[in-house]
């Protein structure tokens, strides 16, 4: 049985933030609420986790996932950009974007693509988010809470308690997210290239 925890989308009670932190980094997987999406995710060290969320979403070991970072203080630990990319991440973030990166030495092998070494990186432009990971202290790893066999996001709380409750350590209700995933935009070429056009208007 999961804790599910009712969170103001704009002013998230603090006390529920430390409660669902201290269950992300005792190894719990949480559902939460996105700028664009519900996502699934875990602490960034936990493996046993992040298996347990492939298994929900039935995907296989070579699925990306994102981390989820508070802003691009983060970003030098985990990823290689240049001038001219930070600027672009720059100017688009907070906000519905996931980009992805050349991925460092400090990222776990098991969340880079296998073959390409890169990381999908996305700052939340969310109130509740933000909260978490402020929280937390680092970034999370993530994943769109797509189930097996479904073409959209769940996106009714209500409908997520009721799939996931017995799957799931804490389920965050902030209210009804959007059917619309982040705009995914590949940093790693020459220029950049949308790869995945979704919720977020990318101009370089």
């Amino acid at each position: 049985m999961s804790d599910y925890l009712t969170i103001h989308p704009e002013n998230p009670q603090q006390r529920l933030i430390s409660q669902a932190a201290q269950i992300v980094r005792k190894g719990g997987v949480i559902v939460y609420p996105t700028d664009s999406v519900y996502a699934i995710g875990c602490h960034i060290g936990d493996k046993q986790a992040l298996d347990r969320i492939r298994s929900i979403r039935d995907v296989n070991k070579n699925h990306n996932f994102t981390l989820m970072c508070r802003d691009l203080s983060e970003l030098a630990s985990y990823a290689r950009v240049d001038n001219t990319a930070f600027r672009s991440l720059k100017a688009h973030t907070p906000g519905p974007f996931t980009f992805i990166l050349q991925a460092t030495s400090e990222v776990p092998r098991r969340l880079m693509h296998p073959k390409r070494k890169t990381i999908g990186l996305r700052v939340p432009d969310s109130p509740i988010v933000q909260a978490l990971l402020e929280e937390l202290g680092e970034p999370m790893m993530s994943v769109t809470l797509i189930l097996p066999g479904d073409e959209y996001p769940l996106s009714d709380p209500y409908d997520i308690r009721s799939a996931l409750e017995s799957r799931v350590d804490v389920l965050i209700d902030g209210g009804y997210c959007g059917l619309e995933p982040t705009t995914v935009i590949d940093m790693t070429g020459p220029l950049p290239e949308i790869t995945r056009q979704g919720m977020g208007d990318f101009a370089s």
